[in-house]
């Protein structure tokens, strides 16, 4: 039973702060500390439960991930065109991370580099809200080879557990010259196949440390990150049509404060 309390606390915090740019990671790696919930196969299960964020996001936008299965000729991000342009964004954080991978889980799966990965992220939202930038790109089938490659060179920062992928590949793209709500909707979809991977690749790494007996907690965790990651996506943008990210760096860095000065030896 409190397998099962911590996948559904555990599946929460994920599905609500996956697409949000506050780490979902991050915010994990402090829940599973503060319910003694660490080690090698926790931070597989935590890894393993993003795939019921990443269906949350697929069943909201089927209707452009079928579309990536026959070219559209009213839609330029479609096809083989949108296949490559996904692939241009997922390449660099998956050849890094496949590189950097064990180096990452021995080093920075802590409070304190989560909480540093944090503050540094929330500076960096401040600074590029601060920034007068020129929209080039407004829509998906406006965006282009250029830019689809340079929102994954960004999204390598997200490798650093606490920086958040979302906060990544929406900064990049603002910086690039996508229009706010353009950049956080391709954050979500590109999120999908570099999250699947990291996912193959993680549970391919791991799959040996769980048993039959921790298939439900998966599940558990899987269903409730996907309802969790639902709502969140759909507030996401509700928010995005209103006001900044300001308000999640300036969360990111009362956190970071928290961890920093409050969090228990």
């Amino acid at each position: 039973m409190d397998q099962i309390l911590s996948a559904i606390v555990l599946g929460i915090i994920e599905g609500l702060t996956e697409f949000l740019p506050v780490s979902s990671t991050g915010h994990l790696i402090l829940a599973g500390h503060l319910m003694r919930f660490t080690g090698e196969k926790a931070a597989s299960f935590e890894v393993i439960i993003q795939l019921g964020a990443i269906l949350a996001v697929v069943v909201m936008y089927r209707d452009r991930f079928l579309g990536l299965l026959r070219a559209n000729p009213y839609q330029r991000f479609s096809g083989l065109r949108g296949i490559v342009l996904l692939g241009l964004t997922c390449a660099p954080a998956a050849l890094v991370g496949i590189l950097t991978h064990k180096a990452i889980k021995t080093y920075l799966f802590g409070p304190t580099t989560v909480a540093l990965a944090l503050a540094v992220g929330a500076v960096a939202i401040l600074v590029v809200e601060a920034m007068r930038r020129r929209v080039r790109f407004e829509t998906l089938d406006d965006i282009s080879p250029a830019l689809a490659l340079g929102v994954g060179v960004f999204q390598c920062l997200s490798l650093w557990p606490g920086f958040s992928r979302s906060a990544a590949t929406i900064m990049g793209g603002m910086l690039l010259g996508a229009k706010r709500s353009l950049a956080a909707e391709y954050s979500f979809i590109a999120a999908v196949p570099i999250m699947c991977l990291a996912t193959a690749y993680d549970f391919y790494k791991s799959y040996h440390l769980f048993e039959t007996g921790d298939l439900l907690v998966l599940a558990v965790g899987f269903v409730v990150s996907f309802f969790a990651a639902w709502a969140a996506v759909k507030g996401f943008i509700l928010l995005l049509g209103r006001t900044t990210l300001r308000p999640f760096a300036c969360y990111r860095l009362a956190l970071a404060v928290a961890v920093f000065f409050f969090w228990p030896a």
